[in-house]
């Protein structure tokens, strides 16, 4: 690989994205240097899902998210991770 040319500094975060709009980053960072980040703090994306439950089962979960203060679709997230990770602690 040839010399990296050096990042300019801007001014504004407009200046920034013109810059990196029209040039190759591998002129300038070494990719191969790169580690993979975790960005534990950012909110997953989500996808609507349409789910048919009997009513009773409805009713129950609303009731136990009212118990716990929070809205029932995320009890019902809440449970849904518990299980999953139940599951895959089992598979290992």
């Amino acid at each position: 690989m040839s010399k990296l040319k050096n990042i300019p500094e801007f001014q504004t975060d407009d200046q920034e994205r013109e810059f990196w709009s029209d040039e190759d980053s591998t002129d300038y960072i070494d990719w191969r240097k790169s580690k993979p980040m975790f960005f534990s703090k950012l909110k997953p994306s989500t996808k609507t899902i349409s789910l048919r439950l009997p009513e009773f089962l409805l009713e129950e979960l609303r009731m136990l998210a009212n118990k716990r203060d929070i809205p029932y679709q995320s009890l019902i997230k809440m449970f849904l991770k518990d299980k999953i990770d139940q599951e895959l602690k089992k598979a290992i």
